[in-house]
């Protein structure tokens, strides 16, 4: 991948406008994934796409720009959510991913809704730093 950005000033332009929508489609995805269809996969690869495609117009001047080594490190931070939500459960005396025995002075209902959450947001950094691991694998020279 060149280190340049395109030169086109309605590519650049048009992604400017797009980003925000997107992000906050992702973020709607993420938020609404219990009552309705999608979740933290769905979530996750839309908040990837744009890092890729932020990169992909403008190189290493990105605004989103996130290395290899950084998602990679956002992939353990994303598992590391997941199971940690479902070990606390069962730290609790629950089974594993039982929500109601989450430690939050809630009603049970939003446990629930929280526990969901919790496995939903780390469902979606590690489908986002994966989605970025694989285009800097792709886009990087030989070495």
């Amino acid at each position: 991948m060149k280190d340049d950005q395109f030169e086109s000033i309605i590519l650049t332009t048009s992604v400017r406008y797009l980003k925000p929508f997107i992000l906050l489609y992702g973020v709607y995805v993420l938020m609404h994934g219990e009552y309705s269809p999608g979740g933290g996969f769905q979530a996750g690869g839309l908040l990837g796409i744009v890092v890729v495609l932020d990169r992909l117009v403008q190189a290493r001047n990105a605004v989103l720009f996130v290395s290899g080594s950084v998602a990679v490190i956002l992939a353990g931070i994303g598992t590391f959510i997941f199971a940690f939500v479902g070990i606390a459960t069962m730290l609790f005396d629950g089974n594993f991913l039982e929500y109601s025995f989450l430690p939050f002075s809630v009603s049970e209902p939003q446990r629930h809704a929280l526990g969901i959450l919790g496995i939903e947001l780390g469902v979606a950094v590690c489908v986002m730093a994966t989605i970025i691991v694989i285009f800097d694998a792709l886009t990087r020279g030989k070495e």
